[in-house]
């Protein structure tokens, strides 16, 4: 004899992982009872709290696995101390739009003056939409790039640099690239760009001065250019450098408290 389905429910729940669901079936059974609640109503109140689970488990995930160097946020962003740039963009980046666009985001500027704060908090928003994120360096991918080539895994590692939702390069120009990093992160561009997957990078050098990017190589930097920007946002920070103002500042005080003395 088969068992009756309010006994069957549990265990059924249990044996499709759905342990949230199994852990709240009684308690969300008796306040569909007591409120009247249709059983669609009963059935997403239930699945609801399985979801949100699941959905901040990816989240954890996501970002542990993001090899981010630290976690940043956009509404912790001074917009007032860098002017120049334009909130309501930042705001449209925040929707996620250029995800599913596959528009790259390419954030300009001198040393100092938010550029990887904003990147970063353009991950953390993509891991908290539920996407895969990968940070990285420039100089890192090109080694890591570098490494695969010598072990003759290369196709693998260009794959696996395709997997994330949103891959963020950071540091472009800080170090120049000797011709064989060059042309590996060359790749790894163009590889992003077929499949219209975005990628978020940050430079300290004008576009002009792409070719020392890419170890002098001005066909290279063109044709990198021309991927990157072909579906882009280009956000030019100009400003002073957060550090140097803090530390002008620190000064100033320290001056003061001199002359009081």
């Amino acid at each position: 004899m088969s068992l009756p389905y309010e006994q069957q429910a549990s265990s059924a729940l249990q044996q499709l992982g759905l342990s949230i669901a199994e852990q709240q079936l009684d308690q969300a059974a008796q306040q569909a009872a007591a409120s009247s609640w249709s059983y669609t109503h009963f059935l997403g109140y239930l699945l609801d709290a399985e979801l949100r689970f699941r959905h901040e488990k990816t989240v954890r995930l996501n970002l542990q696995f993001a090899n981010l160097p630290y976690q940043k946020r956009l509404d912790t962003f001074d917009f007032q101390q860098q002017p120049s740039i334009d909130k309501r963009l930042i705001d449209e980046l925040a929707t996620g739009r250029f995800l599913h666009e596959g528009r790259n985001i390419v954030f300009l500027g001198p040393p100092g003056v938010g550029k990887t704060h904003l990147a970063i908090a353009l991950g953390v928003l993509t891991a908290e939409m539920g996407h895969r994120i990968y940070f990285t360096s420039a100089i890192e991918l090109a080694r890591r790039m570098a490494r695969a080539l010598a072990e003759n895994r290369l196709s693998r590692e260009i794959k696996n640099l395709t997997r994330p939702k949103l891959l963020i390069i950071d540091e472009v120009g800080y170090l120049t690239l000797e011709t064989t990093h060059a042309s590996l992160l060359f790749q790894a561009i163009c590889e992003r760009y077929e499949k219209q997957q975005p990628i978020v990078l940050t430079s300290n050098k004008a576009f002009a001065d792409w070719n020392q990017v890419f170890a002098g190589d001005a066909i290279m930097a063109s044709a990198a250019l021309d991927r990157l920007l072909h579906r882009s946002t280009v956000i030019n920070i100009r400003g002073d450098s957060y550090r140097l103002k803090e530390k002008r500042k620190s000064k100033t005080v320290s001056q003061e408290v001199i002359a009081e003395k």
